[in-house]
């Protein structure tokens, strides 16, 4: 699940660089590929940033029990939880960003709000966006090495 997450959520940042540059190409079609992108690739983006603060929700808990189930005498609860605020806080930042830059996007296609404003935002959320995959990526993978940890010491092979 790690690698699947980690997988999307790079693509959902390849994703929206792609639209962003996408919008400074001359089309003939009224920006409709952007925006049929961007939205795409919008939705993707917020799946995915949900998708692992849930998955970070599941292991410290998984972690938890099994360390308690186990009776063992391990920090690796409290590590794995620790590893959930910074993925929130990056991951809620990148979402809101996105959807602002997105709904902004809608106004500039509808000619009431300057594009610059739009490219602006879609810079800072691409910016928002890369930090969180990396903190996810280095969040999922450090989760991994904790499971790892907690499986050696319940004696259970991988």
């Amino acid at each position: 699940m790690s690698a699947a997450i980690i997988t999307a959520s790079a693509l959902s940042l390849v994703g929206l660089i792609a639209s962003f540059m996408l919008g400074y190409l001359p089309v003939t079609l009224d920006g409709l590929p952007h925006a049929g992108l961007a939205i795409f690739v919008t939705l993707v983006t917020l799946f995915t940033h949900c998708m692992a603060m849930f998955y970070l929700i599941g292991k410290g808990r998984a972690v938890r029990d099994a360390i308690s189930e186990g009776e063992l005498i391990s920090d690796a609860g409290s590590r794995v939880s620790a590893l959930r605020a910074p993925v929130f806080k990056l991951s809620s930042l990148a979402i809101a960003l996105t959807m602002v830059t997105g709904i902004i996007g809608g106004g500039v296609d509808t000619g009431v709000l300057p594009g610059l404003l739009h490219a602006t935002l879609a810079l800072v959320a691409i910016v928002a966006n890369s930090a969180a995959f990396w903190r996810i990526s280095m969040a999922l993978n450090e989760s991994s090495r904790i499971v790892a940890e907690v499986n050696r010491d319940l004696g259970i092979s991988q």
